[in-house]
């Protein structure tokens, strides 16, 4: 296990600490990643195998320029073109990857960029993941908001002008069960016309469940399609499960969600084969699913509370701007969101080329939008997930998008009744 990684804080007792050096140093101690638990929905996993299959045969090195040549004079992009994208042979192309990227979000979004925000309403978490800010063995501010302090913090979120809200927990069914998750999406919906979640991967009832409490579409991370990889960074909990991680997605849509989202983290494993796996991942479940809405993220590495030393590696931001434009010809239609883990000036660019979705008036703790908004100091406050780079208002990010020429969407979805 990487040194950067792991940290240990004083206040766990002896007992407890044993058990995390265990976990990191003894293979055995940890459950099979691969072995679903039970009660954990299985449903067909062709879809699963074809994407271990396809990324397990890619070899980024392999490629040529005349491969990345002749992928951007194709009308469509292939598979076997992503994957000439994503190489390091792309690297050179980058600018006209850029043109041609430009030129498909033009033709299927003009020139809008929706925007949202994200609320945490819980940082309660029992999995073990290495790189995360709210795992279990972090010693962190833990707090639950209760209703009131839900609606309060919506309340706050809604006079700024947002209209779309993504709802955001630690891993921890027992602090943040469905129930309890739910009241939140049906308190959302007096607020957002467009409520999304992010929350521990749950099965198809409990998604159809969130669905009628007004949830429109989940995003659930599979962090990295290298199962290998994943065993090592996720050593207890239910996450540690990657197959039911991977399946999420097509699970929530078999529940009636309208829209899902997906991403790999990317500078845990070998970022160019996860970016091929996202893709292909995001493809595969549009094609099954042609009535859903697909998004795309990207998100690096950040460091996190007590580890400021976790960076995303060799995924630097012309790695990242190559990974969005192969992304963008591969998939005209898909929604590409670049969160405010990204500098300012970086999403200002991107959102001229690929991305059509950013965040604006981002926290990522727990309590805290009274404060970041109006100055005024909330009652309870539970800590971040990871360092924000990007903390624009929604009235600065709406400014800076229109003077870039672009149009910022706060909802793009009406019900009709």
């Amino acid at each position: 296990m990487e040194n950067e990684f792991l940290v240990d804080s004083e206040y766990l007792a002896p007992a407890a600490l044993e058990k995390k050096h265990r976990l990191e140093n003894d293979p055995s101690s940890r459950i099979d990643h691969m072995k679903y638990l039970e009660g954990m929905d299985q449903i067909d996993p062709s879809l699963r195998l074809r994407v271990m299959k396809e990324m397990a045969e890619y070899n980024p090195s392999e490629y040529t320029a005349r491969d990345v040549q002749r992928a951007l004079e194709q009308e469509t992009c292939s598979v076997e073109d992503l994957k000439a994208l994503l190489s390091p042979a792309a690297e050179p192309f980058l600018e006209q990857m850029a043109r041609r990227a430009n030129r498909e979000t033009s033709r299927h979004f003009g020139n809008s960029v929706n925007i949202f925000t994200p609320l945490y309403i819980a940082n309660y978490c029992e999995n073990y993941c290495v790189y995360c800010g709210f795992n279990c063995y972090n010693h962190i501010r833990r707090l639950k908001l209760d209703s009131e302090q839900i609606e309060h913090e919506m309340k706050v979120i809604a006079d700024t002008g947002i209209e779309e809200i993504l709802l955001l927990t630690g891993e921890s069914p027992v602090k943040s069960d469905v129930k309890y998750i739910g009241e939140a999406c049906k308190l959302a919906k007096k607020y957002f016309r467009n409520v999304g979640i992010e929350i521990y991967p749950v099965n198809v009832e409990d998604y159809r469940y969130l669905h009628e409490c007004g949830v429109d579409y989940v995003t659930v991370f599979q962090e990295t399609y290298d199962s290998d990889r994943y065993e090592q960074l996720h050593l207890a909990g239910n996450k540690r499960i990657w197959p039911y991680r991977f399946e999420a997605q097509e699970r929530a849509l078999m529940g009636g969600m309208r829209g899902v989202g997906m991403s790999a983290l990317l500078g845990l494993s070998d970022f160019r084969k996860d970016a091929f796996a996202t893709a292909l991942h995001a493809c595969l479940l549009q094609r099954k699913n042609p009535h859903a809405d697909i998004s795309i993220s990207c998100p690096r590495l950040r460091p996190i509370v007590n580890n400021d030393k976790i960076n995303p590696k060799d995924v630097h931001e012309t790695q990242l701007c190559q990974i969005l434009c192969a992304y963008r010809i591969f998939l005209p239609f898909a929604q590409i969101v670049v969160s405010s883990r990204e500098s300012r000036s970086f999403r200002d660019g991107i959102t001229r080329i690929a991305a059509t979705k950013v965040s604006a008036g981002v926290s990522t703790g727990i309590g805290d939008h009274e404060e970041k908004y109006t100055g005024k100091k909330g009652e309870a406050e539970g800590d971040e997930q990871f360092d924000i780079d990007d903390d624009r208002s929604l009235e600065e990010m709406y400014r800076d998008q229109e003077a870039a020429g672009l149009q910022p969407v706060m909802n793009d979805y009406v019900y009709v009744q």
